[in-house]
């Protein structure tokens, strides 16, 4: 008896098969509601410090944009006769990359704002899992934040990094120079983008430090006049790193 002849259909189907295992893009579409198409928690790496490398998830937000590492690690290098010590406010926390790079680097406390609710419970999840007890978590907008009476100690470092398409660097500095905000001879760190100017300052603020990464300014204010104090004399000691 001759050998069977394969049905042609048969042939075809096995043809398609073996064409979309070699194609993955014309494999079916996964279901939209599986799991697989959920966004991912980002991450970001801590740069110093008692969690050098530990990684750290931020929300999956459109508007998040955390420091890059290397403006981080400049900027740290410029804090570093101060930092240990220091109380210190993260006004737009987002990721909460600087306030947590900070407390790594032995700053006595840090104050992470956010008008984020979700921003919010993940760096309350996150400082929990760093056992971080020397931390505060608060929601609410930046400016209201300003307006109420600050009962706490006065803060060595703020840092800002606000949306870049806002006008909020100008707002915040005026209410921190106006208020009873900030320790004598505070640093103020900014971030904005690099083809911007910055806003105009208080009359006692001066730039210490300015450098540019890319699309990213970045700038290191001390707030002092007259008589340098002990924190902005430290800094100033520290030479471009």
């Amino acid at each position: 008896m001759g050998r069977k002849r394969r049905d042609s259909s048969s042939d075809a189907v096995y043809a398609a098969l073996r064409i979309m295992s070699r194609n993955p893009r014309n494999a079916p579409a996964r279901p939209s509601g599986s799991s697989a198409h959920k966004p991912l928690p980002n991450r970001l790496r801590i740069i110093g410090g008692q969690w050098r490398g530990v990684r750290i998830t931020f929300p999956p937000l459109p508007a998040l944009r955390p420091s890059p590492d290397r403006v981080r690690e400049t900027l740290f290098n410029w804090l570093q006769p101060v930092i240990v010590g220091a109380r210190c406010l993260d006004l737009f926390a987002g990721s909460g990359a600087l306030g947590i790079e900070a407390l790594s680097r032995g700053a006595s406390h840090v104050d992470f704002i956010d008008s984020e609710p979700a921003i919010g419970r993940h760096l309350l999840e996150t400082l929990q899992r760093l056992d971080a007890a020397n931390a505060a978590v608060r929601t609410a907008d930046a400016l209201k934040f300003l307006d109420q009476r600050h009962a706490g100690g006065h803060y060595d470092v703020v840092f800002l990094d606000p949306p870049y398409a806002s006008d909020l660097l100008l707002q915040v500095c005026n209410k921190l120079a106006a208020a009873d905000w900030l320790a004598r001879g505070a640093l103020i760190y900014l971030e904005c983008a690099a083809d911007k100017p910055l806003p105009q300052l208080p009359a006692a603020w001066q730039v210490h430090r300015s450098k540019r990464a890319g699309q990213v300014g970045y700038h290191l204010l001390h707030t002092g006049s007259g008589e340098t104090s002990s924190v902005h004399a430290n800094a100033v000691s520290n030479t471009d790193r």
